[in-house]
């Protein structure tokens, strides 16, 4: 805020004082607050959700920084606690499109249909293979071989018949159920087919949804300003800064 202080007085002449433009901010978040409060109401009945979450300090270290976003809307939240329950106030508890998020275990269940980042999976199998004696030789390969065959036909859908899609999303499914069947003896493999074998109802549901990407690169990029403003300003020092940054951005 100092550092405001000194530019705003520097380029334009004014004189506002630190405490100034922090009271400045507040009444503009309570100018805010009909339009914030109309956009959390609105995140509750979106088509497709995006969610990614960070750190955050509000006085103190410990708090996370939510972001829920899709194409046309982004909401942040601050919450002194990360669970599923405070997930669900956010939401709702009958949340009726799609959430796309992480394998963080505070997303199971939290609604019906999910779809989990592909690209997640792919570094986790990446990371197994760095590891593996045989550096992914068939499991860990064929589990990537799959990932990677259902982006393709998620780029290729325009392309290919109605039928012969749902037969291949069909197909990918069967191949999903054999490759996570069994256990398997190595460290490396089991922990990727435990991983995949949780979220098996959650794989492919971008393969049925047109709207809904294998990715959860949008929470992440929108996540992203958030990071910067908070390697800047450390976060809030009080709730009620919190409040006024989450109507704000």
């Amino acid at each position: 805020k100092r550092k405001s202080c000194d530019l705003l007085k520097e380029i334009f002449g004014l004189s506002p004082t630190p405490g100034g433009l922090v009271g400045a901010t507040h009444r503009l978040a309570a100018k805010l607050a009909a339009e914030h409060k109309a956009l959390q109401g609105e995140v509750r009945h979106c088509d497709v959700l995006h969610s990614d979450e960070t750190g955050w300090y509000v006085g103190a270290p410990g708090h996370t920084l939510w972001v829920f976003t899709n194409p046309q809307i982004t909401l942040y939240r601050i919450v002194a606690h990360r669970t599923r329950e405070q997930l669900q106030q956010i939401i709702g508890k009958d949340f009726p499109g799609v959430l796309v998020s992480n394998c963080l275990s505070i997303y199971d269940e939290a609604s019906p249909v999910q779809q989990k980042c592909c690209s997640h999976h792919l570094k986790a199998v990446s990371k197994a293979r760095d590891s593996h004696p045989r550096n992914g030789e068939g499991f860990l390969n064929e589990v990537r071989l799959m990932l990677k065959c259902a982006m393709i036909l998620k780029s290729a859908k325009e392309e290919v018949l109605p039928r012969t899609c749902r037969k291949s999303r069909l197909g990918l499914e069967q191949w999903a159920g054999r490759l996570l069947s069994q256990p398997r003896g190595d460290p490396n493999e089991e922990s990727v087919r435990m991983r995949l074998l949780k979220q098996q109802d959650h794989l492919f549901t971008f393969l049925w949804h047109d709207a809904v990407g294998a990715a959860n690169n949008l929470a992440e990029r929108q996540l992203r300003p958030a990071v910067i403003d908070r390697k800047l300003s450390c976060g809030n020092r009080t709730q009620k800064g919190a409040g006024t940054w989450e109507a704000m951005a």
